[in-house]
């Protein structure tokens, strides 16, 4: 609950000391906000956040190089400690000043001086929708057409989902665990593949004849393992974009409900480090399916041997999703442009693009790639 008190006030002062101490705080015009548990998870590097402590961040909301969705400045809201006393607004700047600051109107809204548009203050009301103190679950399907835009609202705070203790618990997974029950079964299943191939007993089209079949050698099982890994990210991407992302329709309580437990709760709460993975129990349940497809459309080592790829391919793209969130790339690297791109999607193109996590490649094809921001600066 928010404290009836009037906000706390800091000199500028106290705010340099703070950040010699550590701290990270920033100031938009007098609002105060300490960023020090956000620094490493933001998308442009810790150390671009450290660089502005201490210093009016209004410029470079607005940018360039880059603006900031009204998402990031509602998410810059939590961290709100306080105002800069009177007198005291121009905290010493390392770099520009807030000379560009947002406009009083834009595009007929009316903004606040943070940036954030009037209409959403108190910037995180549309959490009250739900009651925080229960789980979730449950109550997500009542918000009807509601849902769509509160749930596409990101939070820092975590989820619970579930009554139940236990399946609260199955339903988090800490990122390790996935590379710990599935990297086994990729290595034991390769040399099963290998060795099977070896044997010289594996060939194509072997069913419809046997003088044109095709021998499928040991030799060939790197490629048939890359191929799985290109077939999973391809999947990767068509579970992203048609099933994590339909809208459900507002009238309906139990779709709504679905789509909350399979990736609606991911996109109100990003950075919630326990749901970042999938759980192996679930996540079991829908490789087995998989690999029962393939059975049935390709011989059998054949078929194991795209599987394995495959799997491989889900592990690497766990594991990425989970750095994306929670790592700090050095600038310049392809994972930082990829953590850059995929944190756009979480706030400002969540329906329309970058449905690639572990790759871009299939946004090319498909043209949901998110064009690289073009700045032009307004008077």
């Amino acid at each position: 609950a928010m404290a009836t008190a009037g906000p706390r006030s800091f000199s500028a002062a106290e705010v340099r000391a703070r950040c010699a101490q550590g701290a990270c705080l920033v100031s938009c015009r007098r609002r105060l906000y300490d960023l020090s548990g956000f620094v490493r998870l933001h998308p442009g590097g810790e150390q671009l956040l450290r660089r502005r402590a201490g210093t009016d961040v209004s410029a470079a909301l607005d940018g360039p190089p880059h603006r900031h969705s009204e998402n990031a400045r509602r998410w810059l809201e939590q961290y709100y400690v306080g105002d800069i006393e009177p007198g005291d607004e121009q905290v010493p700047p390392r770099g520009r000043t807030g000379t560009g600051g947002t406009r009083a109107i834009d595009r007929g809204r009316t903004y606040s001086l943070c940036g954030v548009p009037q209409h959403y203050k108190p910037c995180l009301l549309p959490q009250d929708l739900v009651d925080w103190q229960k789980p979730l679950l449950w109550q997500v399907g009542y918000l009807g057409e509601k849902y769509d835009e509160w749930v596409h609202q990101p939070v820092d705070r975590p989820i619970r989902l579930f009554h139940s203790d236990f399946l609260e618990f199955l339903s988090k997974t800490a990122w390790y665990v996935v590379f710990m029950v599935w990297t086994p079964v990729v290595l034991y299943l390769s040399w099963v593949s290998y060795t099977s191939l070896a044997q010289g007993n594996t060939r194509l089209f072997s069913s419809f004849t046997t003088e044109y079949s095709i021998p499928v050698h040991k030799y060939y099982f790197p490629f048939i393992f890359l191929l799985g890994m290109v077939l999973w990210s391809l999947l990767e991407y068509l579970i992203h974009r048609f099933v994590f992302h339909m809208k459900p329709p507002a009238s309906n309580y139990y779709l709504i409900t679905l789509h909350f437990l399979l990736h609606g709760q991911h996109h109100k709460s990003p950075f919630d480090s326990s749901r970042l993975v999938f759980p192996p129990v679930p996540a079991s349940l829908v490789i087995g399916f998989f690999y029962g497809v393939l059975r049935l459309l390709l011989p059998e080592v054949l078929g194991l041997s795209v599987f394995v790829g495959g799997l491989c391919g889900y592990v690497i793209y766990d594991m990425m999703h989970y750095y994306l969130h929670y790592g700090s790339p050095k600038k310049g690297t392809y994972l930082y442009g990829l953590k850059a791109y995929h944190v756009k999607h979480h706030f400002e193109h969540q329906k329309s693009g970058s449905f690639g996590i572990s790759t871009r490649f299939w946004d090319y094809p498909f043209r949901t790639l998110i064009p690289e921001e073009t700045f032009k600066k307004e008077d």
